[in-house]
């Protein structure tokens, strides 16, 4: 197969999954055989605003890559472009004798991370109609809370980023954000702000995901 053969399979690929996957999946042909990898054919590259000819990153620098990653293939790895979308990104390579390319593909699903907040929100309930009318309110929220709280061994006013984590971490485990409002309890308790205690449990759902692959 030639350059520009190899070439012309890679663009044409580029494009048809491109359009098959819609506006929010970018695609395109580096030249990895230049250190700065260059673009020679993108789209849908408003995800990360470059062109044709651009040599930054999807994480917007414009670094020379190391050898090893300008001929070994990178397989849906998690990355923020600088306007903050959350990308997930791959990246084969096809190399020839007088050639180095590479299909990019980064797929920006930051909107499904807002449904799946609206989504947790909606299929939250309170813990259950027997805990509702006998125990009433928050209390077993309140207990599963203390539990873990208890559990880290520190009062709520010690607690770093590294401890709320942690605390999240063993209310998820312990179905505590099944309960109606659970989030808006958390971050009152925690003394930080609902967007804060979505931020956590999207990292630990993306921990969660790297894990189990």
């Amino acid at each position: 197969m030639t350059r520009e053969e190899a070439f012309e399979f890679l663009d044409r690929a580029a494009r048809g999954i491109a359009e098959m996957f819609g506006s929010s999946c970018e695609t395109l042909v580096h030249d990895m055989g230049v250190p700065s990898h260059p673009i020679l054919s993108i789209y849908n590259g408003h995800v990360s605003g470059r062109t044709v000819g651009s040599t930054l990153d999807i994480l917007g620098t414009d670094r020379e890559l190391e050898p090893e990653a300008r001929t070994s293939d990178q397989v849906n790895l998690y990355a923020t472009t600088p306007s903050g979308a959350q990308i997930k990104s791959s990246t084969f390579h096809l190399i020839g004798e007088d050639y180095n390319l590479a299909l990019g593909i980064n797929f920006d699903y930051t909107s499904l991370v807002y449904a799946n907040r609206i989504l947790v929100d909606l299929m939250s309930a309170e813990a259950d109609l027997k805990t509702a009318l006998w125990q009433g309110g928050d209390s077993a929220l309140s207990d599963l809370f203390d539990e873990c709280l208890a559990a880290l061994g520190k009062p709520v006013d010690a607690l770093g980023k590294a401890d709320r984590l942690k605390l999240v971490a063993m209310l998820e485990q312990k179905n505590a954000f099944s309960y109606r409002k659970s989030v808006p309890f958390v971050s009152r308790r925690l003394g930080v702000s609902r967007y804060t205690v979505y931020k956590y449990l999207d990292e630990l759902a993306r921990k969660d995901g790297e894990a189990s692959q």
